[in-house]
């Protein structure tokens, strides 16, 4: 990208509900006045930010941007959803709806960038390739965990919390927004006086994550699914605080040896009032949820590539459980459930965990 003015839009509460087209109608309308702000950075915050971002609020929340010129001749126009896995397709759907223009390049999520153009101050913290290294972390039970120790040389524990954000900075710029949400497992940052392995270049970490990869898509791609029906089995217990906890999950499919090929768990959370029934829902929030969990099962079946772990409910809340080998289906189906209910407070979740160890604590593997 070479030098890029990024600037991060603010985010606006969500408005009226606007499609894809719609949006990027409005845009063909102002993008000449768009492009000569973002060329001349004159009144940018005024005539570009405050413009664009209720706009981009009116087709889904949690839409950022970032702008600058790309080359002399063309601005960029970023969408970018920090990070977060669950909105990531809507931001790759908006930018795959975007039309040809001549004087725009339109990208989804914040790409890569060549090490030598990668460089963030913070707090008095420099972060470059020169003092930044990384090494893996073998996991006793989890050959497939990609743990990665990063190790830099300027750390002391006056500034270990600005390192750690200076690090995730680096490495979002270097990596992209969507490798460095995927494939990394866990991390941590230490100083070099901590490492306990070889030291290697940052450089080096595209190439290594890229291998791994490959071995992983190697290792599983003849993996078949456990035959036989499923087997659910009935759990019961008693909260801290007293309240009753039912649980259902498919005990056969926890016995799977595979769970690392289905590496994206989908947690959906419905609220309800239980006050006047211990904690667990009355007939008409049953009979309600059963149809939003039913619904789900159809849609997000083991032909698409996911697989239903089971349920929860205590406490006034229900959690559905999926797991599945990309996360970009579970976001559309569980968004669309979210606003299709309005009556109930709904969470969503969707986070990576190769070896399910979010329910190991039911104990059925």
């Amino acid at each position: 990208m070479g030098i890029f003015d990024k600037i991060l839009g603010k985010k606006q509460p969500e408005k009226e509900t606007r499609t894809y087209k719609e949006f990027w109608d409005w845009f063909l309308t102002k993008e000449k006045t768009f492009f000569e702000v973002v060329k001349n950075r004159e009144h940018i915050e005024g005539q570009f930010f405050d413009v664009m971002a209720p706009e981009l609020s009116k087709i889904h929340e949690g839409y950022y941007f970032l702008s600058g010129m790309s080359d002399d001749q063309t601005a960029e126009l970023i969408i970018t959803v920090e990070g977060e896995i669950k909105k990531m397709i809507f931001a790759e759907e908006l930018v795959a709806a975007a039309p040809k223009m001549e004087r725009w390049k339109i990208t989804s999520l914040k790409p890569e960038t060549d090490i030598e153009n990668v460089g963030i101050r913070m707090n008095d913290c420099e972060f470059t390739k020169d003092n930044i290294f990384f090494y893996s972390n073998e996991i006793d039970g989890y050959p497939d965990e990609i743990d990665l120790a990063f190790v830099y040389n300027d750390l002391n524990e006056e500034n270990r919390g600005s390192a750690t954000t200076g690090i995730c900075i680096f490495l979002d710029n270097f990596l992209g927004e969507l490798n460095f949400a995927t494939q990394i497992d866990t991390f941590s940052v230490i100083g070099k006086n901590e490492a306990e392995q070889e030291l290697i270049p940052i450089e080096k970490l595209k190439e290594f994550l890229l291998w791994r990869e490959r071995e992983f898509t190697e290792k599983y791609k003849d993996m078949k699914m456990l035959e036989g029906e499923d087997q659910f089995s009935l759990l019961e217990a008693t909260l801290e605080n007293g309240m009753p906890l039912m649980a259902t999950v498919n005990a056969s499919l926890l016995k799977y040896n595979a769970k690392a090929s289905y590496p994206w768990i989908s947690v959906l959370k419905i609220s309800y009032d239980g006050n006047r029934n211990d904690g667990f829902p009355e007939e008409k929030d049953y009979n309600t949820m059963n149809i939003i969990e039913d619904y789900a099962a159809e849609v997000l079946t083991p032909d698409n590539g996911h697989l239903y772990i089971g349920r929860e409910t205590a406490d006034s809340c229900k959690s559905i459980y999926f797991a599945s080998k990309d996360f970009r289906q579970p976001s559309k189906v569980f968004d669309q459930i979210i606003k299709d209910n309005p009556q109930y407070k709904i969470s969503l979740e969707i986070y990576k965990d190769k070896y399910w160890q979010s329910f190991e604590h039911y104990n059925v593997n």
